[in-house]
């Protein structure tokens, strides 16, 4: 017989990603310093805007980059050091309703 299911609301702990200048907020949510990957210096070295760099995050399914503008969510059922994981904002705004 063919069934219909919700998923269950759950809630869960994230920051967005800004670039460059919350990094120390971010490594203090995942507890530990996060490793940053340099994207793109071209702005940079024009002078117009600062380098773009990703940060690596070491998933239970490998490392994965979070690009500014994404989100680092804390998973909801923690089970060890790799806790973490990147999520684009369309996707995330999509999926998760903020609690008031």
């Amino acid at each position: 017989m063919i069934q219909k299911f919700r998923k269950k609301p759950v809630e869960i702990e994230a920051i967005q990603w800004n670039g460059n200048s919350n990094k120390q907020e971010i490594d203090s949510f995942v507890g530990r310093t996060l490793n940053t990957e340099l994207e793109s210096e071209t702005a940079y070295l024009a002078g117009i805007a600062p380098p773009i760099f990703s940060l690596l995050i070491e998933t239970k399914e490998g490392v994965m980059k979070a690009f500014k503008g994404d989100w680092i969510i804390k998973e909801p059922f923690p089970t060890g050091d790799r806790d973490f994981y990147p999520c684009k904002n369309d996707i995330f705004i999509n999926t998760y309703d903020a609690i008031l």
